[in-house]
């Protein structure tokens, strides 16, 4: 592990301020030449050209080529000129957050160091150990890491909108300053590779600014309507948060209270082929809520039905059609019924596309409805029976067996008594015979 820190930069990039801790003890050139080149304004306006998710970041070439990059020696002296990189074997890319020299070599093979340093956006990345020359961390921004490992990148690495450092503040520098350092008086004001045909989006353009509030709000809506999704389907009421509600579901509402399934399937099947249609009731008393679901088999059926059926009168009701918002029944073929995985798969069931997603309304009525009318099928006359009738009927029949057990019971204690008597009686009979014998 390396030694206590001797010195450290604040870098305020596009994104974020990061502070660096340096290991000058560990990394005594290394550290020497970045700090003189943070004096000198080199690393200002620089751009992140290669970012890599969960693995690096590099920046330091004012080219932003990766094939530029001089060190504080080659600037000072006004030509190329590498250092001898500081690579020890206690010094690794474990962290997430290494500070690490970019390695180079020449045509003999000789390795080199010049400004190019890279972060890394992830933990033991072991493949860097070795080639690249560690010699800092950084101990505040892991925020702004997370936003650079999620910027939008084309096929060579380079962010589609620039990710620049705009400045860099040296906390504290132990090293002394060459003698032909000169320290600019101003910051550097120009892109120095503006020129060079890779900038597509600066890293100070608003690309919202030209928007208008419509289109504005929208973006906003979408944007709260994904992280509710991602809500939904981190607390188990979606299978998942892409999920978008089936096109062939029509929602019906505004219906007449005496408007039955049958009469509105009739209605719209001149459409197509009706796969179901279901007026939702109420569970207590069965009164219609005036609002329904039809399932087509097409969506073309479903989309027919909709253009021609809105504001329809219907039982002296103008009716409201809209596309079905509910994924409930998705939802029941995802579990299966017992909280496993039915017969559709994350692939089969339809999601919305990622760009243009947006909040989709549950109605939980409809799956507590048909739970409900699920679960009163199921049961059997007799408990049905027990709410009425047959509750009745049951007192009357145990009445009737307490009755009966009564009145047999009451016959049998007439009879043993009267058996009883009579066998007292002869008994007594007998014994009277008996003394009447013995007094003879």
């Amino acid at each position: 592990m390396a030694e206590e820190p001797g010195a450290a930069v604040l870098i305020e990039t596009s994104l974020g301020d990061i502070v660096i801790d340096l290991w000058t003890k560990d990394c005594p050139a290394t550290t020497c030449n970045f700090l003189k080149l943070c004096k000198i304004y080199y690393y200002n306006l620089n751009a992140f050209f290669n970012v890599s998710k969960n693995f690096l970041a590099q920046v330091g070439d004012p080219e932003a080529t990766g094939k530029g990059g001089n060190s504080i020696e080659g600037v000072l002296n006004n030509r190329t000129k590498y250092f001898t990189p500081e690579i020890k074997p206690s010094l690794k890319h474990k962290e997430k957050g290494t500070v690490s020299m970019a390695v180079s070599r020449d045509s003999e093979g000789k390795p080199g160091c010049g400004s190019q340093f890279f972060i890394t956006l992830g933990e033991n990345i072991s493949y860097l150990d070795g080639k690249h020359a560690p010699f800092g961390q950084v101990v505040e921004g892991l925020d702004t890491l997370e936003k650079m490992n999620e910027v939008y990148v084309d096929s060579d690495g380079r962010p589609y909108k620039d990710v620049r450092i705009r400045h860099v503040v040296i906390l504290e520098d132990p090293f002394d300053d060459p003698a032909s350092l000169v320290i600019p008086n101003e910051p550097p004001t120009d892109v120095p590779d503006a020129n060079s045909g890779l900038v597509r989006i600066g890293s100070d353009e608003d690309l919202e600014q030209d928007l208008d509030e419509e289109v504005k709000e929208k973006r906003r809506r979408d944007h709260a309507a994904s992280a509710s999704a991602l809500t939904l389907e981190m607390v188990g009421d979606l299978p998942f948060a892409e999920i978008r509600p089936p096109e062939n579901i029509l929602f019906v509402c505004k219906l007449n209270p005496v408007t039955r399934d049958e009469d509105l399937e009739l209605i719209f099947s001149r459409f197509g082929k009706i796969l179901s249609c279901e007026v939702i009731r109420d569970k207590n008393d069965g009164s219609s809520l005036c609002y329904a679901f039809i399932e087509f088999d097409q969506r073309e059926s479903a989309e027919a039905a909709y253009f021609r059926m809105q504001n329809v009168l219907v039982d002296d009701r103008r009716i409201f059609v809209d596309f079905s918002q509910s994924v409930s029944k998705l939802h029941t073929q995802w579990l299966g019924g017992q909280g496993k995985k039915g017969r559709h798969t994350r692939e089969s069931v339809p999601r919305r596309d990622l760009p243009k997603a947006g909040g989709a309304m549950v109605f939980d009525l409809e799956e507590r409805d048909r739970r409900e009318q699920k679960r009163q099928r199921s049961r059997s006359p007799r408990r049905d029976d027990r709410r009425g009738g047959y509750k009745k009927d049951y007192r009357g029949s145990r009445d009737d067996r307490a009755s009966r057990s009564h009145r047999d019971y009451r016959d049998y204690r007439d009879d043993y008594r009267s058996s009883r008597d009579d066998r007292g009686s002869r008994h007594y009979r007998d014994n009277d015979r008996v003394d009447r014998y013995e007094r003879r």
